[in-house]
C-alpha cells in the first residue's frame, strides 16, 4: 500500500508541475486574490477540544484592517486552557509579493492526551493526561507569492517552550506530580513551496493544488533527537455543477532521524522528573507514568512526523490521537455551494460580507506507524457533515460533525480542512 501510494503521489506530481509549467494562463482565478474587504468578528463561547479540554473563549478579528490585507487576531481562554495569544497576517512586506505573519501565544496552564502507544492500536480510553504550564510560542513566517498566488515559497521559525507538571489518569486523579523537570526548550524551522492550480486561493472549486514542507528542530540539548519531517499535501478540486465541487486530499508525512538523542529509559524518565518505580504508585498508575517515558524514548528512537486526529484530518479524533515517525492520508469531501452572493451584514459583533453558504459530506481514512513497513497495518477511518460560510474578507468559517470507531466529535473553527498550517 505505501509504494503505490508513493506511485500515485509522484504522477499527481510530475502532472501538476507538468501543467503548472506549460501555461497560467490555462486556469483563471475568478476574483481577485487580494481584497481589501474589511470584516470583524467578537466570538465569546465555550469551547470543547477533543483531547485538549472545555473551557470559555473570547476572540476577536479584524481583517482587512484599514484598507490594507493586514489581519489582527486576538484571544483569551479560560477553564482547561489558560491564556492568550495575538496573530497579525498577511502583512504585506512588498505589495502582492513578500508577506509577513508573526504570532504569539501564552498557555498558562493546559493538558494533553498522552496515549499509552504510538501508531494506531492504543484503545479510546487507553491514555493519560498531561498538565502543563507556562507554553510559550512564538512564529514568524514570510512567504513570498507570484503568478495570482499559484506559486509560493515560504520560510519559517518557531520559538517555544513548555514544562510538565504532573500526570493525572482520565479520569483526573494525580498519578505524580513531576519534579524538578528540564522543561522542553526548542527552536524549529521550516521552508516549502506551494503550486496552487485553482481558480481561487481561499475558495477552490477546481485545479489541483501541492504544498510541501521541510520541518526541522535546532536541537542543542544532546539528549533530544535530531530529526526532520518532509510533508507532501496534495488536493485536487473537481467542479460539480456551476457551484460545487467534490475535493480529494492525499497527506504524508514522515520523519528521519539524523542523531538520536537519549533512549535510556531511567535518564529520559530522570529529566521528565518522574519516578515511575514509586512504591506509593499503584501496578496500574507505575504502568500509566511508563508509557509517558515510553513515549518520550520513541520519540528519540524515530523521530515524530505530523499527528493525525482533530480539526484538519481524521476529524472523529481528538486532536494528535495518533502518533508515529510516519503518517499517511487520504480523503474526500462534497462542497455543495448553496449560494453564490455577495450580502453584507452587520450584527455588531461581526460585520463582513458573505459570500457563500455551503454544507459538506466527507470521508476520511489514515494510518501512522514508527517503522515504515508496518505503515497500513491498521488503518482508522472518520465520516460526516458539515456546514460553511465564506466571507469576502477571506475567512471560512466552518462547522463539522464527524463520527468514527470512537463516536463523534463535533469541531467549529475557521478555515478548510486539510490545509497545512
Amino acid at each position: 500500500m505505501v509504494n503505490s501510494g508513493k506511485i500515485i503521489l509522484i504522477i499527481l506530481q510530475v502532472t501538476l508541475l507538468a501543467s503548472f509549467m506549460q501555461t497560467s494562463e490555462a486556469m483563471e482565478r475568478r476574483r481577485d486574490q487580494f481584497t481589501k474587504e474589511p470584516g470583524h468578528y467578537i466570538i465569546p463561547m465555550p469551547y470543547s477540544l477533543p483531547g485538549i479540554g472545555d473551557g470559555f473563549l473570547v476572540a476577536g478579528t479584524y481583517n482587512n484592517a484599514h484598507d490594507s490585507h493586514t489581519d489582527y487576531i486576538g484571544f483569551l481562554l479560560t477553564g482547561d486552557l489558560e491564556g492568550g495569544g495575538l496573530i497579525v497576517q498577511d502583512v504585506h512586506l512588498i505589495p502582492d509579493t513578500l508577506i509577513a505573519d508573526f504570532s504569539y501565544q501564552n498557555i498558562t496552564k493546559g493538558t494533553v492526551n498522552n496515549y499509552n502507544e504510538r501508531g494506531m492500536a492504543s484503545g479510546e480510553n487507553d491514555y493519560t493526561l498531561l498538565d502543563f504550564e507556562d507554553n510559550e510560542y512564538s512564529a514568524i513566517r514570510l512567504t513570498s507569492t507570484f503568478y495570482d498566488r499559484m506559486f509560493e515559497v515560504n520560510a519559517a521559525f518557531l520559538n517555544g517552550r513548555g514544562t510538565l507538571v504532573r500526570i493525572r489518569d482520565r479520569d483526573g486523579n494525580v498519578i505524580q506530580e513531576s519534579t524538578g523537570a528540564s522543561g522542553d526548550n526548542f527552536t524549529i524551522y521550516t521552508i516549502g513551496v506551494l503550486f496552487d492550480w485553482t481558480d481561487d486561493y481561499y475558495d477552490p472549486r477546481r485545479g489541483v493544488r501541492y504544498q510541501f514542507s521541510r520541518w526541522w528542530r535546532d536541537e542543542t540539548d544532546a539528549n533530544v533527537s535530531d530529526y526532520y519531517q518532509l510533508e507532501h499535501n496534495l488536493t485536487g478540486y473537481i467542479p460539480m455543477g456551476k457551484r460545487s465541487t467534490w475535493a480529494f486530499n492525499y497527506f504524508q508525512s514522515d520523519a528521519h532521524v539524523t542523531r538520536q538523542g537519549d533512549i535510556n529509559f531511567s535518564s529520559v524518565e530522570s529529566r521528565a522528573g518522574l519516578n515511575c518505580s514509586d512504591s506509593a504508585l499503584s501496578p496500574e498508575q507505575q504502568n500509566l507514568c511508563t508509557s509517558v517515558v515510553d513515549n518520550q524514548v520513541a520519540n528519540n528512537t524515530y523521530g515524530t512526523a505530523a499527528g493525525l486526529g482533530g480539526w484538519s484530518r481524521l476529524r472523529s479524533y481528538p486532536n494528535d490521537r495518533y502518533k508515529g515517525a510516519h503518517a499517511q492520508f487520504i480523503g474526500t469531501e462534497f462542497r455543495w455551494n448553496l449560494t453564490e452572493e455577495f450580502k453584507p451584514f452587520d450584527i455588531g459583533i461581526a460585520k463582513d460580507i458573505r459570500t457563500g453558504i455551503q454544507l459538506a459530506a466527507f470521508y476520511e481514512r489514515a494510518t501512522v506507524a514508527d517503522d515504515k513497513a508496518d505503515l497500513g497495518n491498521i488503518w482508522r477511518d472518520t465520516y460526516g457533515i458539515g456546514a460553511r460560510m465564506v466571507t469576502a474578507s477571506g475567512l471560512v468559517i466552518r462547522g463539522d460533525y464527524a463520527t468514527g470507531d470512537e463516536g463523534p466529535e463535533v469541531t467549529v473553527i475557521v478555515g478548510y480542512p486539510w490545509e497545512s498550517f
